[in-house]
């Protein structure tokens, strides 16, 4: 006994240094923001205590739940694009023609940094200069669109760069989670007579099911709180069509210095987080998993 309880001991020890730093860098900041969005504070003067006011503007502020919806519509749009990123490493994982070339080049995205995908795709969508526009106006369209300076199209114009940005990096969750498939299972696929498509759907997809459950997770958080390549190509614009609730919380805190508005959108956009990923795994929950949950 007084063996197990030495060891229990020494564990504890080696454990502690991660505990604390997962306290100093994660639970502690989320506590404070809490905290402040309790507080009046302009991030230099002395904060003044003013209860839940912050959070009870934030329900009235119009231009905040703008921001939400933006936020969630990138939530929903980057789930979708899964597909086209498991489409492709289906592709990537089987003997396609084509294969080949995708492998070199499919990771590029991923060695760029945000700031220089955004400087990248404002060249692309530059209204006169542009590429985009001029191959448009080789093909007879009188007048392109503006595409970061139309309301009803930035979003969209967004979401582009951002799928683009990310393809690598789900492409390659999928590649492996595909590649750990037994190759047994798929050889008797086809002795049994399955076509590649009835492989793809009714072998390979449910085998990586439990993989597909945390890219979806991710894709919806990280949209949650996109923020770099937003604020580098709109900066919220234009007139707040392209906000989304970190650019929010970054005008109000580091632009507005109302640093306790801010905690409160940054706490609130953690809520929205949580809320987000317990409702997916729920929703894509076994029912296994539910009876032993």
């Amino acid at each position: 006994m007084d063996k197990v309880m030495s060891n229990k001991k020494i564990i504890a020890l080696y454990v502690l240094p991660s505990l604390l730093l997962i306290m100093a860098i994660i639970y502690i900041p989320i506590v404070l923001t809490g905290y402040y969005g309790l507080m009046k504070w302009d991030g230099v003067s002395s904060m003044s205590f003013i209860g839940m006011e912050n959070y009870a503007s934030l329900m009235k502020d119009s231009a905040f739940w703008n921001s939400v919806y933006h936020s969630l519509l990138f939530a929903v749009l980057s789930t979708v694009s899964l597909a086209v990123y498991m489409i492709v490493a289906l592709i990537l994982a089987g003997n396609i023609k084509g294969a080949g070339l995708l492998r070199k080049i499919y990771l590029i995205p991923m060695l760029l940094s945000s700031v220089a995908i955004a400087q990248l795709w404002l060249k692309i969508y530059h209204p006169t200069n542009g590429i985009l526009n001029t191959f448009l106006v080789s093909l007879g369209v009188e007048d392109p669109p503006a595409w970061l300076s139309d309301p009803k199209l930035v979003l969209y114009a967004l979401f582009i760069p951002i799928l683009w940005q990310y393809a690598g990096f789900y492409i390659l969750i999928y590649y492996a989670a595909l590649k750990n498939i037994p190759a047994s299972l798929i050889e008797a696929a086809r002795i049994d007579g399955a076509n590649p498509w009835q492989i793809a759907l009714r072998i390979k997809l449910p085998l990586v099911s439990e993989v597909v459950k945390v890219t979806i997770v991710l894709a919806v958080v990280g949209s949650l709180k996109y923020f770099d390549l937003i604020y580098v190509m709109t900066d919220g614009g234009p007139n707040g069509a392209s906000e989304v609730m970190a650019s929010y919380m970054y005008q109000k805190a580091f632009r507005g210095f109302d640093f306790g508005y801010g905690s409160a959108i940054g706490f609130f956009l953690l809520i929205i987080c949580m809320v987000a990923t317990w409702a997916i795994r729920k929703a894509t929950a076994s029912k296994d998993t539910i009876q032993y949950s």
